[in-house]
């Protein structure tokens, strides 16, 4: 197994045997939830030179991150097309006006030539309902780059706007994994895999952003149906507390909804993921 790199941002990600961990807390307030483009290329700079070409899985830490795996993808060997597989409980291709945001980078990845398509599969937000329609970029959907696979979320407007097809959902997760394992079977395209644990039902692994309904059975089978074809991985969605000392990122992410924290449980939320992460590195790498 190919060692795996812990991004070292906010301090939640545990002791990964044989890991490579990137120190790096002094980008935390610059870089968590969101920033700019240019912020972000200065971030993929300085880990540029650290992180070895040839890496295992790299631990984002926060959800508040996973922005942080548009420069990743970037860096993917070789000129061979491959598709993105993210699993994740939002589309995380919101509109975001200020640069880059957790929230919006998948749109970024969509439009990168080698990308053949990203799936976005365990979405259970109202990010996708209607109400929320005008606030995702429709781009990567309406040019068959982008789909999303939810269960429990209305998507008629997608139909209405004859973007039907870029939206898959299902009464339950059962089903939408089922579904996507049946649709990947078929395939031989190499995968860029990114895990975000608010995809699973919180009894998995409790995170710090509204959650899915996935169980951890049923994120095993999506690994497994793209196993041998990973180029490259990460993982998301530890839980840690932080409190921006920029006042539009407290306001933004209060508005996004983030869960309050029980410092009191924390230590054992966090020694659940980590034994979560443990689980996920061998079935990712198997």
């Amino acid at each position: 197994m190919r060692q795996p790199v812990v991004l070292d941002v906010d301090g939640s990600v545990g002791a990964i045997a044989r890991r490579i961990v990137l120190p790096l807390r002094e980008w935390e307030e610059g870089v968590r939830f969101g920033c700019s483009v240019t912020q972000l290329r200065r971030f993929a700079v300085a880990i540029g030179d650290a992180l070895p070409r040839d890496h295992g899985t790299v631990f984002l830490g926060s959800g508040d991150f996973h922005h942080l795996t548009w420069p990743l993808v970037e860096r993917v060997p070789g000129t061979e097309g491959f598709q993105v597989v993210v699993l994740d409980n939002h589309p995380d291709n919101m509109r975001f006006p200020f640069g880059v945001h957790c929230g919006s980078w998948v749109r970024r990845v969509a439009m990168m030539p080698r990308v053949s398509h990203v799936h976005v599969i365990g979405i259970t937000s109202s990010d996708i309902g209607r109400g929320h329609a005008w606030e995702n970029y429709l781009g990567p959907l309406r040019a068959g780059k982008l789909t999303y696979w939810s269960s429990g979320v209305d998507v008629g407007w997608a139909r209405r706007l004859g973007i039907g097809k870029a939206f898959r959902t299902f009464a339950s997760s059962g089903a939408m994994v089922d579904a996507f394992v049946d649709m990947q079977a078929a395939s031989t395209e190499p995968v860029y895999l990114s895990i975000d644990k608010d995809a699973y039902a919180p009894d998995v692994a409790m995170t710090n952003w509204d959650q899915g309904t996935l169980s951890e059975e049923g994120g095993a089978a999506i690994v497994g149906s793209v196993a041998g074809r990973v180029l490259a991985s990460d993982v998301t969605g530890e839980i840690s507390r932080y409190r921006y000392k920029t006042w539009w990122k407290r306001r933004l992410s209060a508005m996004d909804g983030q869960e309050t924290i029980d410092p009191v449980r924390l230590c054992e939320w966090q020694a659940q993921q980590h034994a979560l992460n443990v689980r996920l590195l061998s079935l990712i790498h198997r």
